[in-house]
């Protein structure tokens, strides 16, 4: 097990471990634990009462944080005709077709997210055995595929996060930056939450959002009290 270092430890012992906090004390906790000399990003963790290995719980989506999330995405969009210009016009950082397929075949992976129209979608799958690994593949869930592109890329640049639950049950979403102020953050916070709460299938059953943390890149985790939040 890696050991942490002091500042890390004395940012632990601001935390009751034992403790869930309000969204608010959670987050001014977050900020007081930062340790890096950078501007952490803020995440939040979710433990989902779901079995992902069914297909109907197989929780994922899309949503535009109210406050963003303090990072500037690098926008693939792969389209042709007046698709292009519309890319292009909404702000996507590169647009086109099959050479770019050729450019990410031999290495290239200068972008963050990757939007498509259905009509590339039967060439762009052919690069999921090196998209899909680094959760780049677009996907309509997402809306990644679509031809509304003004819609996705202006999204995605104003702060769209995509949310997955994992093997083991788990969400992780950036909710924002450490110099957000306090009740950006939670807006943040309480947006995905909400959105994870509406989310629960229907076969779900016992207890839904088991427990819900905040931390920063390098800081610990901070349990949420998140009881408001789930519906009966």
């Amino acid at each position: 097990m890696a050991k942490h270092g002091k500042k890390y430890q004395d940012a632990l012992k601001l935390v009751d471990r034992t403790n869930a906090y309000g969204v608010n004390e959670a987050i001014e906790l977050v900020k007081k634990t930062s340790i890096a000399n950078f501007d952490e990003t803020v995440e939040a963790a979710f433990r989902l009462g779901v079995d992902p290995k069914k297909a109907d719980q197989q929780i994922r989506g899309a949503m535009v944080l109210p406050n963003g999330t303090g990072k500037s995405q690098r926008v693939l969009v792969f389209a042709k005709g007046d698709k292009v210009k519309e890319a292009e016009a909404a702000g996507a950082d590169y647009v086109g077709d099959a050479e770019y397929i050729n450019k990410i075949n031999q290495g290239w992976f200068d972008f963050d997210v990757v939007v498509a129209t259905p009509d590339m979608m039967a060439e762009v799958g052919k690069l999921g055995r090196v998209l899909g690994p680094k959760g780049l593949m677009p996907n309509p869930k997402t809306g990644t595929v679509t031809f509304e592109i003004e819609k996705a890329v202006e999204e995605i640049k104003a702060g769209k996060v995509e949310y997955r639950v994992d093997k083991s049950g788990n969400v992780h979403v950036p909710i924002g930056k450490v110099s957000f102020d306090e009740q950006k953050l939670a807006e943040n916070f309480e947006a995905i939450t909400e959105t994870l709460v509406k989310a629960k299938p229907q076969s779900s059953k016992g207890v839904y959002m088991r427990n819900a943390a905040v931390s920063s890149t390098m800081g610990p985790g901070i349990r949420v009290d998140v009881s408001g939040f789930i519906r009966k």
